[in-house]
């Protein structure tokens, strides 16, 4: 394969069922048995342990489906703050080795390993000390992925989950990308991979015969990206100071509300949580965004944006009320949500911070050693 483009050591580690598996392990009792994070009568699946999903028990599924699927799924509440202290144990790690890491969430990042601190050659064998740091340290399992790039790894570290990894050597790229099931292509959803279906496209090599302006056509901008991803170029660099473009809060009701005083209420507290949080992190922003979820699940949102920042919760919450009055009817609502975009992080540059709460180079001789 005619590299012309940068050939990095990228690992993708991600952790198993993170959340279920936090929980598995903090409470034995709960091990081995199908579990779920999230709240039983309401809400929705944050995370489902490996037991649930045989049974088709997905994350952000109605926690009402779930139960249909597994009758004798066992719900446990989220336990942010406990996940976070795991998150930053497992961060550390991760920091043994390089300080090129960019988290995605909690659960998931990548790691550029081209040079690191150990100086070691095999990107395979930091994958392997990695992982065996993280069981020994907090007692969860993890996957790893490991390639030349940030969308080789991310498809990598799916193969042998859980509790394994897999590395695409430089050599097998291309009969690599060429037998994947474009379903597997990171960046291909449901309906897009059902329309490729329709258009005979089952695999890589399928993907690979059509010309960039016949992918354009069909896929719009993505085109481009499913051009040269299934040729395994993705020149994107890990970037340890990701920038933050929103903040958002949210609430899902355990009975529906419909009074107007309680929504009021509701707004208020989303609006003093919101300002709390931001202010905590010395992040400001100018558009804010009301989200309503009824009982039929039908979703509306509405934005009002400033020239200037937002700097307390009262304009929080007088914006957040004149949202509201626009919806575009009056029925039973189960979740209410405010989120702040525009922030001056996208103009600092500054270090991100995860705050939603949710309910490159080698000569071609250099390439054996990824091994």
């Amino acid at each position: 394969m005619d590299f012309s483009f940068p050939i990095r050591k990228i690992i993708h580690v991600d952790m198993d069922a993170f959340y279920a598996s936090v929980e598995q392990h903090d409470n034995p009792a709960l091990k081995g048995k199908a579990v779920a994070v999230g709240g039983e009568h309401r809400g929705v699946v944050s995370a489902a342990s490996y037991e649930a999903r045989k049974y088709g028990v997905r994350s952000a599924m109605p926690s009402k489906t779930a139960k249909e699927k597994c009758p004798h799924l066992i719900f446990v509440p989220p336990r942010f703050a406990r996940y976070k202290e795991i998150s930053k144990q497992i961060r550390e790690i991760f920091h043994e080795y390089t300080d090129l890491v960019e988290p995605l969430s909690l659960d998931e990042a990548y790691l550029d390993v081209t040079e690191n601190k150990k100086e070691i050659e095999s990107a395979n064998q930091i994958a392997k000390e990695i992982r065996q740091k993280i069981f020994e340290q907090t007692g969860l399992t993890a996957s790893a992925g490991i390639s030349v790039n940030k969308f080789l790894a991310k498809v990598a570290s799916d193969i042998n989950k859980p509790n394994g990894q897999k590395t695409i050597h430089p050599d097998k790229i291309e009969g690599f990308l060429e037998e994947l099931p474009v379903e597997k292509f990171y960046g291909v959803g449901k309906v897009t991979a059902n329309k490729m279906f329709t258009l005979g496209i089952f695999k890589g090599r399928d993907l690979k015969k059509k010309t960039l302006e016949e992918l354009t056509r069909l896929f719009g901008k993505s085109g481009q990206y499913y051009y040269n991803v299934v040729r395994g170029i993705h020149n994107s660099e890990v970037k340890p100071h990701r920038i933050q473009k929103s903040v958002a809060v949210e609430r899902t009701f355990f009975e529906d509300l419909f009074d107007e005083q309680q929504i009021n209420e509701k707004l208020e507290s989303l609006s003093a949580e919101l300002h709390h949080r931001l202010q905590k992190n010395n992040i400001l922003g100018r558009s804010l965004t009301l989200k309503i979820k009824y009982k039929d699940f039908s979703l509306f949102t509405r934005s009002s944006t400033k020239e200037e920042y937002f700097i307390s919760d009262e304009e929080y919450f007088k914006t957040a009320k004149k949202l509201w009055e626009l919806r575009p009817y009056d029925r039973p609502v189960r979740l209410l949500g405010l989120s702040l975009s525009h922030l001056n992080t996208e103009e600092k540059k500054q270090i991100s911070v995860q705050l939603k709460i949710p309910f490159e180079e080698f000569e071609s001789q250099q390439l054996r050693k990824f091994h």
